[in-house]
């Protein structure tokens, strides 16, 4: 076999799993910081729901003139 080929072929594979790796890091960041947003919005949606418990009458009606 030509070992040059077989050198070829071996580089472009380590190349090819180099790319792979770094889109799959890629995608972890994302989902990552995704997981925060999600984390914080959840955060944040159980503090005004504490704070509606405390004070169930506030927003609960409006007045509407047409």
């Amino acid at each position: 076999m030509n070992i040059a080929l077989m050198s070829m072929a071996l580089s472009h594979g380590q190349v090819m799993q180099q790319a792979s790796m770094s889109v799959m890091d890629m995608a972890m960041g994302n989902a990552q910081q995704q997981g925060e947003a999600i984390q914080k919005l959840i955060s944040t949606n159980d503090a005004a729901a504490i704070q509606h418990a405390a004070q169930p009458h506030l927003g609960g009606n409006f007045d509407l003139k047409v």
